[in-house]
């Protein structure tokens, strides 16, 4: 059989190639001739290339062919690669030196004799094969040809890519709303059991996964069940491992113990006495006794009184008889008619070319969501052959996986191929992190855009792998998924068998796989399970070996070194090893993730590796970076942060100037730790955070970091230490520092913190409308969110004029604020955040709420001096709002012991907003008091959506009101500091609360005695809060 990948391989190798051929080391002396050769050779190899992938599924000797170019191919790669780390060998010893002629960089003098003696022999080989090679083209009568790849999309600027939506995001569940609501049903249903399971099965790529996510995250369950555990098992497992990955997600910790009856009982401890859902996800084991004895177990995880109504949701390919399942029909045409559109035409219209071919889609995709939305995909990417498409090539195809296959084949670059199949070095189910596998293709190679890829022309390789992403997720063979801002992204597990089988150069080794081969294409090992087998394939194949991933057992020094030709080390998940001194020998290295390592230490030698563009370290244990950091040049990434200000940069970082990722700078003291390092550092990109800036003494110093042409960062922390470090400092430096720090009107986030200065330089105010350079004149704001922190001895705060991206404002710990101007927020309708907290001497901030419209959570907290007359009016306006935290604010004389000093607070406003709709009620409320007051705002007893309410130091109140009542949809309830508190509401309206799940009480003594099973008489209010499933009560 041929292998699919194997033409790709060898496309983007010769690519490889012939990028480290035509860079600096065709200038070593003594080799530019034989260099040259071997550059026409591979040309014309490349040429012919196409019509060899055509050829060899009928022509056994092609197939042969083929294989024996890779291995030549790959070879060539690693003999210029060796060439190539030479040439930089010398330029980091030429630039330590400080030699600045460039032709001392190559000189034949400095080239090792032995070492040019061996480079020209391998060279000359190479090109004695590849001779061979095109003669035997020439006999098999392959020409040269164009290949037939599809020809790339057009690119979206860089910038854009940034914050694309896509549709693995935000598209919604099609046609399955009626399999929701029956499941749905079931799960609400009164039942007697106390666990039921409920198994969804079908075929694969049905949307099984899909529906029971839907199901998960659907509020009618929320209110239900106390407790949600998600389980992706994926594979076959004992029910011992079953329990352990159930335990892994209730705790959120790895599983050290191998006890059933220990693992057990830490799940009682989770799930005791609860009501829950639990959903198996993707089960592969149809084993009835297992299933029994799994829910026999659950049953008795509560063997007095358990509660009755938890259920287990399964989604499998199998037919479970352990209960009654749910078998998933196949979608309606016209359904997946709609997923087909969705990914084509995002919601145009359909053009009358698409429409032509609708009734043989909707024949082809057989009822399956997967098959709809890869076809959509396809369809998007190769517009201008629609109709050959559905019509010659899926002819006879009915099945999933020769549609997938299909997507592949149509996949437009070789790189992009490559980049998909090496994605199954990642288990089923993985959550892939999105710079991360972008750092593997580009560490692999993949990202080297050929000089036929105008796309791609002057395009860095991260933006090259985010465009291979963004075509990825268009073909529906990855799904993105974003969390807290991260990208991770999954295969579907049908995909997944794609990818596996399309990449045969991969070796996954664990307790199944078992580890013998006897392939001599194995370029990427994976080992989970490190036996003595496993150790003899590795020794066996190290010479071949690309990359490798080891998380069990550790490398010697010995067998590191014959590791030479390793591009990528992955050591993440292995916790107590060190990295042996060898590793300065692996040349060709250029990924090494070492972040699970309690090593406190880098060797020295990594410092060696000049081809190292990615570095992944532990932040917790590492306490220290090797001192030779500055002759990495070409890395790119590193991954490390340090919480620690006294921590010290290594020497003179801002040679790395290929650096993008960098977490954080230390300004130090001494020549080569200045801030003027960071200036050297022109590609930065991401977030960056810069301490210890009282370093910095004045404008010109600032200046010198450069952010006003760093037009890549998105986020900045500037951090001043705190101010008792800071006796005798002159503070003006810091408005003067600040003034110097101008970044560019490209950045998004941007947090100040013990900030001394007076006042604000202007640029802030103008942040969001000027520009450096001319051409970006018209750029439209971007500045999403801004914070100030213990700014201490900041008067003003000028109005933000034409922020009109900022979307999060926070000040706080600001005590030489005393007036935030009304119209401070002007142009700010986009702000959803705005918190202003802890600023003791702010008495008044008259904001206009009808500016800010689309605020979903405002915090006035712990500003004691606020008159409640001065805060903020207009809260009928923000028909958005969420959340709401306010007080305590300033009596002014008032009587304290009664809540007066809120009468003057716009209630009639947030009442209005709450009250027009359900969907635009306020949910979550933080009130604060004083210690005296006697009783609570009458006025919140009308936010009757509230779900979540905190009271805090009322201490003169005795008892709550029955007016509580009116809080009908109340889920949570924390009470701090009634310390007079004795009595709560009545027993009806606490009992009339059946969606309270938590009652948190703290600071209230004479409560706390009465809320006892022990306490009696007329006092006693136990009754009243026995039935609720979280309770704490302290004194």
């Amino acid at each position: 059989m041929a292998d699919a990948l194997i033409s790709a391989a060898i496309q983007v190798t010769l690519e490889r190639a012939l990028s480290l051929a035509s860079d600096r080391i065709g200038l070593l002396v003594g080799f530019k001739k034989d260099v040259a050769s071997m550059t026409r050779s591979l040309r014309l190899i490349k040429g012919v290339l196409a019509d060899a992938e055509a050829k060899q599924n009928q022509d056994g000797a092609v197939q042969e062919w083929l294989k024996s170019l890779e291995e030549v191919a790959y070879e060539a790669d690693n003999v210029l690669d060796k060439l190539h780390y030479e040439a930089l060998r010398h330029q980091v010893e030429s630039r330590n030196r400080h030699k600045l002629k460039v032709c001392c960089f190559f000189s034949f003098s400095n080239i090792n004799l032995a070492f040019r003696w061996r480079m020209a022999s391998k060279v000359r080989d190479i090109n004695l094969e590849l001779n061979k090679i095109n003669k035997e083209a020439n006999r098999l009568g392959l020409v040269s040809r164009l290949a037939m790849t599809a020809a790339l999309p057009a690119a979206a600027d860089a910038g854009d890519r940034r914050h694309r939506q896509t549709d693995s995001v935000v598209a919604p569940m099609i046609g399955r709303a009626d399999d929701e609501s029956n499941i749905l049903e079931m799960l609400l249903s009164p039942s007697e059991k106390v666990v039921s399971g409920l198994p969804i099965n079908g075929m694969g790529g049905l949307g099984k996964t899909t529906l029971a996510k839907s199901i998960y995250n659907n509020q009618q369950i929320d209110g239900q069940f106390e407790k949600k555990v998600w389980v992706c098992v994926s594979k076959k497992v004992p029910i011992v491992e079953l329990f352990k990955l159930i335990l892994v997600h209730l705790t959120g910790e790895k599983v050290e113990v191998d006890v059933r009856d220990v693992i057990v009982g830490k799940i009682r401890n989770q799930l005791g006495g609860k009501r829950y859902l639990l959903v198996l996800d993707d089960v592969w084991d149809d084993n009835q006794a297992l299933w029994d004895d799994f829910f026999t177990t659950l049953k008795g995880l509560n063997p007095i009184n358990p509660p009755k109504g938890s259920w287990c949701l399964i989604t499998t390919r199998l037919h479970l008889v352990a209960d009654k399942g749910y078998p998933l029909g196949r979608l309606p045409g016209d359904h997946c008619w709609s997923i087909i559109k969705g990914k084509v035409v995002e919601g145009e219209e359909v053009p009358n070319e698409l429409d032509a071919i609708k009734d043989r889609a909707i024949q082809i995709c057989n009822g399956l969501p997967l098959v709809a939305s890869v076809l959509g995909g396809l369809l998007r990417l190769r517009k201008d052959k629609w109709r050959s498409i559905l019509e010659d090539r899926l002819l006879n195809l009915n099945g999933v996986m020769q549609i997938l296959q299909l997507s592949f084949d149509n996949l437009p670059s070789p790189a992009i191929k490559k980049c998909f199949a090496y994605c199954s070095i990642f288990p089923k189910d993985a959550e892939m992190e999105g710079d991360m596998l972008i750092e593997l293709w580009m560490a692999e190679g993949f990202l080297h855009a050929g000089l036929e890829n105008r796309t791609m022309v002057n395009k860095s390789m991260e933006e090259i792998g985010e465009y291979y992403l963004e075509i990825l997720l268009h073909s529906s063979l990855l799904e993105e998924i974003r969390d807290d801002g991260e990208r991770y992204y999954k295969m579907h597990d049908m995909v997944h068998d794609v990818a596996t089988s399309m990449s045969k150069s991969t070796k996954v080794i664990n307790s199944e796989t078992g580890s013998e081969d006897n392939s001599n294409q194995v370029r990427c090992l994976v080992i989970d399970s490190f036996g003595e087998d496993a150790k003899n394939l590795l020794e066996s194949r190290s010479n071949l070996l690309h990359t490798l991933f080891l998380s069990q057992g550790s490398l010697s020094d010995d067998m590191l070194k014959k590791l030479k030709n390793l591009h990528i080390l992955n050591l993440s998940g292995e916790e107590n090893q060190n990295l042996p001194i060898s590793i300065g020998k692996l040349r060709h290295l250029r990924y090494i993730n070492f972040e699970n390592s309690t090593s406190a230490t880098l060797p020295e030698s990594v410092c060696k590796l000049y081809n190292l563009q990615t570095l992944r370290l532990n932040s917790f244990a590492l306490k220290v970076l090797p001192k030779g950091m500055r002759d990495l040049i070409n890395l790119r990434h590193l991954h490390y942060y340090n919480h620690n200000e006294e921590f010290q940069m290594p020497l003179e970082m801002g040679r790395l100037t290929s650096l993008q990722t960098l977490e954080f700078f230390n300004v130090g003291r001494e020549k080569g730790r200045r801030i003027g390092e960071v200036g050297s550092l022109k590609n930065l990109k991401g977030k960056l955070e810069i301490r210890n800036l009282e370093l910095v003494k004045d404008k010109e110093g600032a200046e010198e970091a450069k952010l006003s042409e760093k037009a890549n960062l998105s986020g900045l922390q500037l951090w001043w230490a705190w101010a008792w470090d800071r006796e005798g400092d002159n503070y003006n430096y810091d408005k003067e520092v600040l003034d110097g720090l101008r970044p560019h009107p490209n950045l998004e986030e941007l947090e100040m913190w013990h900030f001394m200065g007076d006042q604000f330089p202007r640029w802030l105010m103008d942040l969001p409308t000027t520009t450096t350079l001319p051409e970006l004149a018209t750029t439209p704001p971007k500045l999403a969110c801004l914070e100030f922190n213990y700014c201490h001895r900041c008067r003003e705060l000028l109005p933000l004029q034409k922020f009109t991206s900022l979307k999060e404002l926070v000040i706080d710990e600001c005590d030489g604020l005393t007036n935030l101007p009304g119209d401070m927020l002007h142009s700010c309708a986009s702000l959803q955040k705005l918190r202003v907290t802890n600023c003791n001497n702010l008495i008044s901030f008259p904001l206009d709420l009808q500016r800010t419209p689309s605020l979903l959570e405002l915090v006035l907290w712990g500003c004691p001096k606020l008159k409640t007359s001065m805060t903020p009016k207009g809260f009928g306006f923000l028909t958005s709002l969420r959340e709401l935290a306010i007080g305590r604010f300033s009596d002014d004389g008032d009587d304290h012991e009664n809540s007066s000093i809120y009468n003057e607070f716009d209630w009639s406003g947030l009442i209005s907003s709450s009250s027009s709709s359900s969907s635009s009620a306020l949910r979550e409320l933080h009130l604060r008091g004083l210690p005296h007051m006697e009783s609570l705002p009458h006025q919140i007893q009308h936010l009757t959506a509230l779900t979540s309410l905190t009271l805090h130091d009322f201490g003169g109140i005795k008892a709550l009101p029955d007016w509580f009542g009116n809080f009908a949809a109340l889920e949570e309830l924390y009470l701090s500091d009634f310390k007079e508190l004795r009595q709560l509401p009545s027993e009806d309206v606490m009992r009339s609360f059946t969606k309270l799940k938590r009652l948190d009480v703290y600071g209230s003594p004479l409560l706390k005695e009465r809320c006892t099973p022990e306490s009696s008489g007329s006092d006693s209010q136990w009754s009243k809060v026995s039935h609720i499933q979280h309770l704490d009560i302290r004194g």
